[in-house]
């Protein structure tokens, strides 16, 4: 049994500077779309120049040097006012988005947006974060809950991590697959979905909260805030 919100599904993914949503930079991005079965209908990528170092840390993820993004990245500017409307376009189509770990991407875009005096996405559609729905629907599995820790839990092909594309193709895949799995616990309306993960985030969140706080720091705090910070 299939889920209706996913026979069309927008998938998104960045790849950046740094973790730090408030200070990171865009190095390369794409947005996708997928039908019921995974496959790739339409596709758009972007490799910027984000106007600053590309630390070796995020080199060594990613592979994106400073060198190679100054040479062949367009400016940063260009390449986040298009990808906020792209994705602006997805949701005047009525597709959910799919994000893995939707608030660091959402909220890094928004950052990059407001940086370069862009309008930013206004979340219209509903998101998709199969981070959040995995971790509601098999809470007690051990293990990391990474991308390519989740590919494999749900049979899905992640040939080359860390590439935004392959990325992105690969969290829209893995919300199928999720979908298709628990199609008995989780709601077929979009719009439900979306409010539960809302949901599901801050208790994640405050779970952790309290388990750090016990174990290891009194003053630790994380945000429970979904699907942008």
């Amino acid at each position: 049994m299939s889920n209706p919100w996913f026979d069309t599904l927008g998938v998104f993914d960045l790849e950046t500077t740094g973790v730090n949503v408030e200070t990171a930079r865009i190095v390369s991005a794409h947005v996708g779309i997928l039908d019921t079965t995974g496959t790739v209908l339409e596709e758009w990528t972007w490799l910027a120049d984000p106007g600053v170092e590309i630390p070796e840390e995020a080199t060594a993820v990613h592979g994106i040097s400073t060198v190679r993004a100054r040479a062949e990245g367009r400016p940063a500017a260009e390449v986040v006012g298009e990808i906020v409307a792209t994705l602006r376009g997805l949701f005047s189509r009525g597709l959910a988005l799919t994000v893995y770990n939707a608030p660091y991407d959402l909220t890094l875009l928004n950052r990059e947006a407001v940086r370069h005096g862009i309008a930013p996405l206004e979340l219209s559609g509903p998101i998709i974060d199969p981070l959040v729905i995995d971790k509601a629907m098999d809470r007690y599995r051990k293990g990391k809950r990474t991308l390519a820790a989740a590919s494999q839990v749900y049979g899905v092909t992640l040939s080359n991590a860390h590439d935004a594309g392959a990325d992105a193709v690969a969290a829209g895949r893995i919300a199928q697959a999720i979908a298709r799995q628990h199609a008995d616990k989780l709601p077929t309306d979009v719009a439900e979905l979306h409010r539960l993960q809302i949901g599901w985030c801050a208790e994640s969140a405050a779970s952790f909260q309290d388990y750090m706080r016990r174990t290891k720091d009194p003053t630790f705090t994380t945000s429970g805030a979904w699907p942008e910070r």
